[in-house]
């Protein structure tokens, strides 16, 4: 029964969708890390649901630092950040409270918890964790930025719609940083909006794929085998709720072409080593390679949709239909791109922690 992830910082979450409060703990971080309050409140307002495209359930995310931060930097003991759930409505699942519903945990969280498992809402395994997840990255961002390391994402596809790939990066990822739909084309932002509009008009859902760049990381992270930067990444992003795929450069998309085209020629631009392309995304034999990593996530639709679907009761072991209602996302990939921000964030500082020390992010006083 494990919710923690990391071996130098570590994140634990904890909570249910309609339990009092979720939260996230941290532990190993360095001492003398600014906390930066104000940038927490806007990363968990990049989550926060708005108007036709989002779920009606809106939560103000009023978070409290509960340990391991005084007079504005952390402390080096665990730090803890609690959120309390404010706007519930229980009551919308106990009628369906034994019946699967398609594409969601209910009944394996059944089947592992063996009933005892907090149901409403989806309970620990709900999408509303990833605001604790928001917060925790959002404490260890601007320390990578201050170490020259910069992540952003943009919805690639969503609805059969593409967007322009990452262009000037740096720039990119600041506007992407400053926007709540997060789309580098106006024209494509307008289109996915209204295609998200329309699958909630029809009770249904869509989802897309997320493409993310992590700008200023050094040559020389990762380990070969099983903790190569792909592992760790793909580990902890593959812990997103209703992310189905992972993939680093251009990976499939680049399957069917021959070494002459996958390869990246290396190059030297005045004392610093590049290579001409990046269809391996930054990463050759696990480790960095000085070059933009970048990965796509492939965002499932949301399940939870309004059509008639057939399911079954688990407790009463028969078939059943299920007409869902409730408050309801018709897509949460733009909602996404900042819980896979924030855990992208906490695997890199995980990992340079590691590999330069434990006061690699910290400060002195």
């Amino acid at each position: 029964m494990k919710n923690s992830f990391g071996n130098h910082i570590c994140v634990t979450l904890f909570g249910e969708s309609h339990g009092p409060s979720i939260g996230a703990v941290l532990d190993g971080l360095p001492p003398g890390m600014e906390i930066d309050r104000a940038f927490i409140a806007s990363q968990l307002a990049l989550r926060r649901p708005e108007g036709k495209t989002g779920t009606a359930r809106r939560e103000e995310d009023h978070f409290s630092i509960l340990s391991g931060v005084f007079e504005g930097y952390t402390t080096g003991t665990p730090l803890a950040i609690v959120i309390p759930n404010e706007n519930v409505r229980s009551k919308d699942y106990s009628d369906t409270r034994y019946l699967a519903r398609p594409g969601h945990a209910d009944y394996t969280a059944y089947a592992k918890y063996h009933g005892f498992e907090d149901y409403r809402g989806g309970g620990h395994f709900s999408g509303r964790i990833t605001a604790a997840l928001t917060a925790a990255g959002a404490v260890v961002i601007p320390a990578l930025k201050k170490k020259g390391i910069f992540l952003g994402s943009h919805i690639l596809r969503c609805a059969g719609i593409s967007d322009r790939p990452f262009d000037a990066y740096l720039q990119d990822v600041e506007k992407l940083n400053h926007t709540s739909f997060a789309v580098l084309d106006s024209d494509a932002a307008s289109a996915m909006k209204d295609a998200i509009v329309k699958a909630a008009e029809e009770g249904d859902s869509v989802g897309g794929i997320l493409e993310t760049a992590v700008l200023g990381i050094p040559a020389g992270l990762g380990e070969p085998w099983f903790d190569s930067m792909e592992s760790l990444l793909s580990h902890a992003l593959f812990s997103i709720p209703a992310v189905k795929g992972v993939a680093f450069g251009d990976a499939f998309s680049m399957a069917d072409a021959r070494g002459s085209e996958f390869n990246d020629p290396f190059r030297m631009n005045k004392d610093q080593v590049v290579t001409a392309s990046n269809h391996n995304g930054g990463i050759n034999g696990g480790i960095t390679n000085g070059m933009p990593v970048l990965f796509r996530c492939m965002v499932k639709p949301t399940p939870s949709i309004f059509k008639e679907q057939q399911t079954v009761n688990f407790r009463d072991k028969e078939n059943a239909v299920l007409s869902l209602s409730g408050r309801h996302d018709p897509a949460i990939i733009h909602r996404a791109r900042v819980v896979v921000d924030s855990m992208t964030a906490l695997v890199l500082a995980d990992i340079l922690t590691g590999r330069f020390g434990t006061d690699y992010l910290g400060g002195k006083a």
